[in-house]
């Protein structure tokens, strides 16, 4: 089967391609780039992309989509439709599930399950320690045969910075990106920012600093050993000056932030909707400036989801006990097309920070649109406004603070290997 896609506002982040073009695609591949493209044999769909924008397909670095252990709260099968329909064409799959993504069988788990289930790409990311508690490596060399794309212990910090120091040089023999969770434990017994907005709320708080020590200890010992170092949902302006300095003088670092911490701040926890409750916490408005501000001077290089869903009876409790998490695979595009909106980045460069950043710092040849490359792609429309639904979600988790907002910018088509694996139903193209 052959897709031509006819008409569409081609961009390409890499190449700089920017032009109304059509885009032929034989079986997996992109076979033609071009204006205008003729229909070859019967076997092809015709797709009209007339007025709307033809792009890679999304890539995460950051997810959880908690099987094998709490399917309950998502599966792959749920979380990669949640992906999807969302614009990405890619993800990775964080480790801490049950059991821990620590070994060669559990992740020979996923990837069977992935790819029997799975509607688009899911890589695994195995953990740094055994039964993430810090004390021991994990059997990272088996799980790179296996298929694994980096190491984390996602969800909490390795408070041991030996351990950590060892993970860092063995990864690196792989060329293996180490995702470090940065928090200082002893200081993240709360469940809120620690500012105004606690004072009011009464809420246990915690403070900015708890995530920037870590950030400062975990450039300071990756630069020590001379290894890559990928820190992940970055929420604060120190964590962002901090970043910002070392990066003048060591070029292995690279960061992401998640949507929710440029999109809202610490005051929509004052309704007490567990739904505002993540870690780390929603930050106050100057972080949220400083958030943004590092996206635009490239301080940060990616834009991940962490999307986190969860089951209604673990939010549907008082905020002390709620669980932690956002799903954020549903809303993170539209959500981070208001940086275009706002004019805080170009098209081009918001799609470099969801598609070829995180593509080169996973090692994966997705990411772009040429001849030859895989026909990993989505149409989308940044004009079309559109209403937060969660009910309406794929993803099992409904677990959205964003529900009841509009939202301008939507996917319409997702095509996962020259295959459509989604059409909202809007789209008539």
């Amino acid at each position: 089967m052959s897709i031509l896609i006819k008409n569409g506002r081609v961009i390409d982040p890499k190449s700089g391609l920017d032009g109304i073009l059509d885009v032929f695609i034989d079986g997996d591949r992109i076979e033609k780039i071009g204006k205008p493209l003729s229909r070859e044999g019967k076997d092809v769909e015709v797709i009209d992309a007339a007025g709307h924008i033809i792009a890679p397909g999304l890539i995460d670095v950051h997810t959880h989509l908690r099987e094998p252990g709490y399917e309950w709260k998502e599966t792959i099968g749920t979380g990669t439709m949640a992906a999807v329909r969302g614009g990405f064409t890619s993800i990775v799959c964080m480790a801490n599930t049950n059991p821990v993504n620590d070994s060669k069988s559990v992740t020979d788990y996923i990837m069977t399950k992935a790819r029997s289930e799975g509607v688009c790409r899911v890589f695994p990311c195995g953990a740094i320690t055994k039964n993430l508690k810090g004390e021991e490596l994990a059997e990272i060399g088996e799980m790179v045969e296996a298929g694994i794309r980096a190491i984390s212990d996602d969800g909490k910090s390795v408070k041991n910075s030996g351990i950590l120091r060892k993970a860092l040089e063995y990864a690196k023999l792989f060329n293996l990106p180490v995702i470090s969770h940065c928090e200082d434990e002893d200081m993240s017994k709360g469940y809120v920012h620690e500012g105004r907005a606690s004072l009011l709320s009464g809420l246990d708080a915690v403070p900015g600093i708890a995530e920037e020590i870590i950030v400062r200890r975990d450039i300071t010992i990756a630069a020590y050993v001379d290894s890559p170092i990928h820190l992940t949902h970055i929420s604060t302006a120190g964590s962002v000056d901090a970043i910002r300095q070392a990066k003048k003088d060591y070029k292995k670092i690279t960061c992401d932030t998640c949507p929710h911490y440029f999109s809202i701040t610490d005051e929509a926890t004052l309704g007490f909707d567990t739904n505002t409750k993540v870690n780390p916490p929603l930050r106050s408005r100057d972080d949220v400036e400083a958030i943004t501000e590092g996206l635009r001077n490239n301080t940060i290089d990616i834009i991940a989801t962490d999307h986190a869903p969860h089951e209604g009876t673990s939010k549907d409790v008082e905020f002390d006990i709620a669980t932690f998490g956002i799903s954020g695979l549903e809303t993170a595009f539209a959500l981070s097309l208001a940086l275009v909106h706002q004019g805080v980045l170009t098209l081009h460069e918001l799609f470099r920070k969801l598609t070829i950043n995180p593509a080169k710092l996973l090692g994966l040849p997705y990411g772009e649109i040429k001849v030859g490359k895989t026909a990993d792609l989505i149409v989308f429309n940044p004009e079309i406004e559109w209403t937060v639904d969660k009910n309406s979600f794929f993803s099992k988790g409904k677990n959205t603070p964003f529900h009841g907002r509009d939202l301008k910018g939507k996917n319409l088509l997702t095509i996962v290997d020259g295959k459509i694996v989604y059409r909202d139903p809007s789209f008539k193209g």
